[in-house]
Formats: structure tokens, sequence, C-alpha cells
């Protein structure tokens, strides 16, 4: 859809203590005015605890479009408050990984996503859902566009420090993976489909189990080959443990997503699936550790409107919203 020239109402929120954050402030308020955005109400939050309430007091002046500054975690905040309310988001990527700007074919340079806001299109994408179950659970549930995980992500997750990051950039990865795994324990894991659509799954020895929701996640990596952020469905894969040389082939394997293909790796479509472990297990949303195991996980169809470059092929616009 073709995005509103006539947007009033435009709130800023930018996250300083992502990777480009700090940095990019000024510039951002230079780029905004020159693409037409001047009026745009703009908001430097200083640390990430105070992102939720930055976001929440933008979203109570009723803006037509929220541009959320940041990294991967941020955006996906933000998503969870904009679904169905019918503001659109923007995206400014200034993390790390920034995987769902790669998932959406926005610019990394941030002179061009600025101008992306004021002369790019209105598209759908899904949103996933994590909700924290169990006896004596608080009902808590977190939402993330990319990727959630748990195993040696998680491991991976606590080994990148902001100092890593910024020292190494996308280089990190790499390195706290090779770190993590060293040190990984395996787990096992049975797997609940409450829609039907699969009898229930148990498997032993796992290195990761990851539910997809978008294309992209951890720095460029692609979820499975057909992965899609509109298509209405979950990647869900799991990979059991094996020898160093198996790792190794998965790993060539990660960029395209064909290592769903490999023999040690489970993967199908859902829409619905609860993941239960062996022992507790922390889950990796987005590049967040947040809700420990069981987890019941679902996809929203068409959730968030989010401003795309005209020549994106990432998603379409339907106009509606489906459970």
């Amino acid at each position: 859809m073709p995005l509103d020239p006539s947007l009033d109402r435009v709130c800023v929120v930018l996250n300083t203590a992502s990777r480009r954050g700090a940095d990019a402030v000024e510039e951002v308020r230079r780029l905004l005015a020159a693409a037409g955005l001047g009026h745009a109400r703009l908001d430097a939050v200083p640390v990430g605890s105070a992102l939720d309430a930055a976001l929440d007091a933008a979203l109570d002046t009723g803006p037509d479009l929220l541009v959320v500054g940041g990294g991967d975690g941020s955006l996906s905040a933000a998503a969870g408050k904009v679904a169905g309310t019918g503001t659109t988001l923007g995206v400014l990527p200034l993390g790390t990984a920034n995987d769902f700007a790669r998932t959406c074919q926005i610019p990394g340079a941030l002179e061009e996503a600025v101008r992306t806001l004021s002369t790019g299109k209105v598209v759908d994408v899904d949103l996933g859902r994590a909700r924290a179950f169990g006896p004596g659970t608080a009902a808590v549930s977190r939402p993330f566009l990319n990727v959630a995980s748990t195993g040696l992500s998680v491991g991976v997750t606590e080994r990148l420090s902001a100092r890593l990051k910024r020292r190494l950039g996308p280089l990190a990865y790499p390195v706290a993976t090779l770190s993590a795994y060293r040190h990984h324990e395996p787990f096992s894991v049975r797997l609940e489909f409450p829609d039907g659509d699969h009898p229930t799954l148990e498997l032993d020895d796992l290195l990761q189990v990851a539910v997809g929701n978008g294309r992209h996640y951890g720095g460029g990596n692609a979820v499975s080959p057909s992965a899609s952020v509109d298509d209405h469905t979950l990647d869900l894969y799991a990979i059991t443990r094996g020898r160093l040389r198996d790792h190794v082939s998965i790993a060539r394997l990660l960029k395209d997503g064909s290592f769903v293909e490999h023999d040690r790796v489970h993967h199908l479509l859902t829409r619905r699936v609860r993941v239960h472990t062996s022992v507790p297990q922390p889950f990796n949303l987005d590049g967040e550790v947040a809700l420990g195991t069981p987890v019941d996980f679902r996809v929203e169809r068409d959730a968030v409107h989010v401003v795309v470059p005209r020549a994106s092929t990432a998603a379409s616009y339907d106009g509606q919203r489906a459970a």
C-alpha cells in the first residue's frame, strides 16, 4: 500500500544503548527534517530499561507512524505494542544484527533508511508471540519478529556483551558462538501441537531448538530457504548434537537456510507449538533472553504494518489482521 504522504503525527524513539544509537541522534534529527518529517516528536532513550515507557508514551499520542531506532529487541518490543492498533512501524536499523531490517530489505545506511520513511510503502508482517505457562507461572507474553530459540543460542546471547558487539560488530556472533559451543549442555524436548497439525514429537540430545517468525536471525542467517515474515506460519527446527564436523557442515549452510535439510536437523511448519524441556531452559527472543520453558508459541497473521522501500519484496499489504 502506498504510504500516506500526510503523516501529521510521527513519533521517533531512539534506543541510544543500541550499537549505533548514541552516535545517531543528531544525524537522525537532520535527516528527518530533510525528509519532510522535521515535525516528528523525537525521544532519545538513554538505557534499554526505559524503552518500554518511552514506547508507551509515544503511543499515547496516537501517532500515524512510530519510528523506532535500535536493534532487533527494540523493534520487537515496539511491534508487540503497535500490533492491531493502526499505527504503522518505521525502522531505523541501529543495532548489531539488524535482522528484521534485512528481512524487510530496509537499507542499513541511516540516510536511506530515513528516506524510506517518507518514500516507502506499507506492508503487513506477521508477529510471533511467546507465552510461558505451567503451574505457578505468571501469564507473561512476549513478542518476537525474527526467531525465538533455546540451547546454544542462549549461550551465544549471554556472551554477546555490549563491548564485544561495539568492537566487532556482526563478527561478534561467530566469536560468541565458538565460546558457547564449548560449554553447551545437551537437553531433551517434547513438542506439542495444540492445533493437531502434527503429532507430539520427543527429541533427545539437542543442541538447539528454534521457532522462526521472520526470515533472518543471528546477523544474516536464514531460518529456512522458504521462510518469510508474512507466510502466516512458524518455522520450527531442532538440531541434535553430533560430531564437530556435523556442526561445521550445518554452519556452512546457515546463510541460505538449507541447513534444515541436514540429517541432524528436524524441521516443520506450524502456526502453534508448545515447547517442554527436560530441564528448565530460557528462550532467546530476538536477542533478548526472556521466558523459561514450558513456552507456548503462536503466530499472529498480518499483525503489524511496517514501512519498507517501494522495491521491497519481503511482504505484501493485505489490509487485515487474522488470529
